[in-house]
């Protein structure tokens, strides 16, 4: 079969033809459907991530990944031949996360061997490309606003960057009642997706008038969640100071720099706090998919192009490019 396999030593990404994988006992083949491309599958082709646990310098590429049951291992009995699942992009093992296509093989292949545990029933409603964004894209955000944030009913919320993981945290957001919502980003098109997917209202963060512009929107109140999708220190820093009382900034997007409180008493007087997030919890992408079959969530626009799993090297280059503003490439086997 063929697979987008990454050297991590030297950073070289290139279609290989490997042996279709075996599932061991627990463990279970699935053809793949689609595969989504993300910009950590970018960022790990340029180094700037890096595997924790991978055994090997070699990797299949590939966290987000929906398809068909092929051949259940020994001692499988949850899923038989011809299931259609939702693959989680990833588990733990002996008291550590492993992540699919960082630390172990992942879906951008035709073939793919997981732990029996990670499959999530999709049933016959949703497409493939469109269930394969549901881990990350869709559940990333979702961890983030549900869990971590506590985003309740009615409060007022601010998105920073409108891509793959901000438009679908507007689109969340408008779903659990949150009130305002409001996106900033400084692309045009990046805003008017922001509104399409529910925004109240889309601000421009370099326009002169922003301070006055979140503080209408907010009644003056300020925000009670910012949460940061770019993982830019600008970002942060505007994103503090536009937070009102008890306010909470959630960082999602990654960064790896420092980051500094450029006003460390008005951030104690206001009672600010600043969260981590990394991914979704087990319980996130069930919850997903039952959103999506019960018709609550609908990702027929999140998919901006289906491209031939043989092209993955140029679906990388489009989407670092950022060729046409994409919320989610797939690629399809």
């Amino acid at each position: 079969m063929i697979a987008g396999r990454l050297n991590v030593e030297t950073g070289k990404f290139s279609m290989q033809e490997v042996p279709v994988p075996d599932p061991g006992p627990g463990f279970v083949r699935i053809k793949v459907g689609a595969a989504g491309v993300c910009l950590s599958d970018v960022h790990l082709i340029q180094g700037l991530l890096r595997p924790k646990f991978l055994q090997g310098d070699e990797v299949t590429l590939g966290h987000e990944v929906a398809g068909t049951v092929d051949l259940p291992g020994p001692g499988v009995t949850s899923v038989t031949a011809g299931d259609r699942v939702v693959v989680q992009a990833g588990y733990e093992h002996n008291g550590v996360t492993l992540t699919m296509g960082v630390d172990y093989d992942g879906g951008w292949a035709e073939y793919l061997v997981v732990p029996a545990g990670v499959l999530v029933p999709l049933g016959d409603q949703i497409p493939f490309d469109q269930a394969s964004i549901i881990p990350d894209a869709v559940s990333t955000p979702w961890g983030a606003i549900s869990s971590t944030a506590d985003v309740r009913a009615g409060e007022a919320v601010g998105v920073w960057g409108i891509g793959g993981l901000g438009a679908h945290g507007v689109q969340l957001l408008r779903l659990i009642g949150a009130a305002p919502i409001i996106a900033v980003d400084p692309i045009p098109e990046a805003r008017e997706r922001a509104l399409s997917f529910g925004a109240d209202y889309a601000l421009d963060p370099a326009a002169g008038n922003f301070a006055e512009a979140m503080a209408a929107a907010t009644g003056g109140r300020g925000l009670d969640v910012a949460l940061d999708f770019a993982g830019v220190d600008a970002v942060r820093t505007q994103a503090l100071d536009c937070l009102g009382l008890r306010g909470r900034l959630v960082l999602v997007g990654l960064s790896g720099k420092p980051m500094t409180i450029h006003d460390s008493t008005d951030f104690s007087y206001a009672r600010k706090q600043i969260r981590g997030h990394y991914g979704s919890e087990a319980h996130h992408v069930p919850q997903l998919v039952s959103l999506a079959r019960l018709g609550r969530l609908d990702f027929a626009k999140s998919v901006s192009a289906r491209i031939p799993l043989a092209d993955a090297e140029q679906a990388v280059k489009s989407l670092d490019a950022k060729e046409g503003n994409p919320i989610r490439l797939v690629l399809i086997p």
